[in-house]
């Protein structure tokens, strides 16, 4: 199993004893996903916090006029998972769909809360994780309060450009929450600027 990448990214945030990193493989399930698979679906439980080991995913929503609105992306050494779901243990609204062949590392949530009280550097490290998304949550709410489409699509570009030769455009116009032919005079405007 592919855990060195997983016990990489744990001990950027906290060194971990010999002990601790041989666990590791006990507590989370390798699981390799083709392009297209859903690891989550609308209506469906949200029963494993994921960690990417390789790919890239997306988690959206379908609204009931059949839009798609895509809440996260994720790749390599990110966590992805309906939050809300996995802790209420309640179906999800959210769909998650591998873009790419991929292989991740899944924990249950009865395994992470044994994590938890057997190691608790890992419940450390999990509530840094925890905070740092929720930083970000608050950021991407303020920015889509307080920006122009022009604006979120450039901090996008910016911030995120290792998605670009992963994602479509109309994934990319439901993300900043515009449509894709806005998202086409935008970047029609910025490439003639």
């Amino acid at each position: 199993m592919t855990t060195k990448p997983l016990i990489d990214y744990f001990e950027k945030h906290l060194p971990l004893s010999e002990e601790e990193r041989s666990i590791v493989g006990n507590y989370f399930k390798e699981r390799r996903v083709k392009r297209r698979q859903f690891i989550l679906q609308e209506g469906d439980i949200c029963k494993h916090n994921t960690f990417i080991v390789e790919g890239c995913f997306r988690m959206y929503l379908v609204d009931q006029k059949g839009r798609e609105h895509n809440l996260q992306f994720a790749v390599e050494h990110w966590w992805i998972g309906d939050i809300g779901s996995f802790h209420s243990e309640e179906p999800s609204k959210l769909h998650i769909e591998a873009l790419e062949n991929s292989i991740i590392l899944q924990i249950k949530k009865e395994d992470q809360l044994k994590l938890f009280v057997d190691f608790p550097k890992f419940n450390r490290i999990f509530r840094v994780l925890a905070e740092n998304g929720m930083v970000s949550l608050q950021n991407r709410i303020l920015q889509n309060i307080s920006s122009t489409a022009e604006e979120r699509y450039l901090d996008f570009l910016d911030r995120y450009p290792y998605f670009f030769n992963r994602i479509s455009n109309v994934q990319i116009a439901s993300y900043l929450g515009v449509t894709p032919e806005f998202l086409s005079t935008i970047r029609k405007k910025i490439s003639k600027s």
